[in-house]
């Protein structure tokens, strides 16, 4: 395995293409509401891949259908800002503030999003180019469906599908097929920002190799930006510029890719890096992350990974640690009391 790409040569210098500033989001069920989302905030640089990885119930789906404004009720955007830098210069738009109507112009020319199934996210009695052009004429008044089906053509083959396959329908396509046309079809208008979700959860690892690749080839022949979600640490470390790891709803860890392989600084990081088998090392007996995640309707005080964490510490139980820098790895930040920056805040603090 490789560990890390290379930054994208655009990805230290970029400007900023999406800020999101303590993002809160909540499920208004029950008694009281439970926070899935909990004052999440990055910054995606253009043309950069950012992964966000984590366990089954951690916050990564409700993060990015509140990015995309796709949620729907009882999912509530409570606080903080989604704030898209367009490429024209103009100050930032705000995409948590929009209204539906608002929100349509951003929507394929901007931000696009590649969902999990392609099998369920295209429609299954409409022939492909026919979705394709749907697309592409509701943004181009203009276009004619000539033009739209030959656009249609030219998309699929940029995924490497064959241009006669315009005319067929998703049942009668392989599934690295349906999932490579469904990210054309999220390229057709040139967006900024692509969002992927788990895109090559359901193929086998041969295809997922190939939808990779073409992720990444995309990425350096287009200049769009990725917020890239899964499961799979072991994928990211191949594919991310930056990664930002999740549990709890809370963002725990995020840096270079390399870094979060080599020097992770959150437990819960190290435990998802120590459960997939380097490909060149010596055997090793795999260990998981002991206990399940918690339930957010009822939250442990403190750190809500210490109930799981073998190097837990006093105060863990008590302080719910924040975000910080990491004074060793510049560009790194880690919510963990074991890091050096939280000692030196603590120090501060009873000064």
């Amino acid at each position: 395995m490789t560990v890390g790409t290379e930054p994208h040569p655009s990805s230290v210098t970029a400007t900023a293409v999406l800020e999101v500033r303590g993002l809160t989001v909540e499920y208004a069920t029950g008694s009281a509401p439970v926070r899935a989302c909990a004052d999440v905030s990055f910054t995606l640089r253009r043309g950069e891949i950012l992964g966000v990885a984590g366990e089954s119930g951690s916050g990564k789906s409700t993060l990015i259908t509140a990015l995309t404004r796709l949620q729907r009720p009882p999912a509530v955007t409570t606080a903080g800002q989604i704030l898209f830098h367009g490429r024209d210069g103009a100050p930032p738009v705000d995409l948590a503030a929009l209204d539906g109507r608002q929100l349509r112009r951003y929507r394929w020319t901007a931000l696009s999003i590649v969902l999990q199934s392609a099998m369920d996210a295209l429609n299954p009695v409409m022939r492909i180019g026919a979705q394709f052009a749907d697309v592409l004429r509701a943004r181009e008044r203009g276009l004619s469906k000539k033009d739209a089906w030959a656009r249609a053509e030219e998309l699929l083959a940029l995924v490497g599908i064959s241009a006669d396959r315009v005319r067929d329908y998703p049942h009668q396509l392989s599934g690295g097929m349906r999932q490579r046309a469904a990210i054309a079809l999220a390229l057709a208008c040139g967006p900024e920002l692509v969002v992927m979700d788990e895109p090559t959860t359901a193929v086998d690892v041969v295809m997922q190799r190939q939808i990779l690749a073409q992720v990444l080839r995309l990425r350096e022949e287009l200049g769009f930006a990725v917020v890239f979600v899964t499961h799979d640490l072991s994928l990211l470390l191949e594919l991310a510029d930056r990664i930002a790891i999740m549990y709890a709803g809370r963002i725990v860890e995020v840096g270079e890719a390399a870094d979060l392989y080599r020097s992770p600084r959150h437990p819960y990081t190290q435990g998802l890096r120590d459960s997939f088998p380097p490909l060149h090392a010596p055997l090793r007996t795999l260990r998981g992350i002991p206990g399940t995640p918690p339930d957010l309707r009822r939250p442990p005080a403190g750190c809500p990974f210490h109930p799981r964490c073998a190097q837990r510490i006093e105060g863990c139980d008590e302080r719910l640690p924040a975000l910080l820098p990491v004074r060793s790895q510049p560009g790194h930040e880690a919510a963990c009391l074991l890091d050096e920056s939280h000692h030196e805040q603590q120090k501060g603090g009873n000064r």
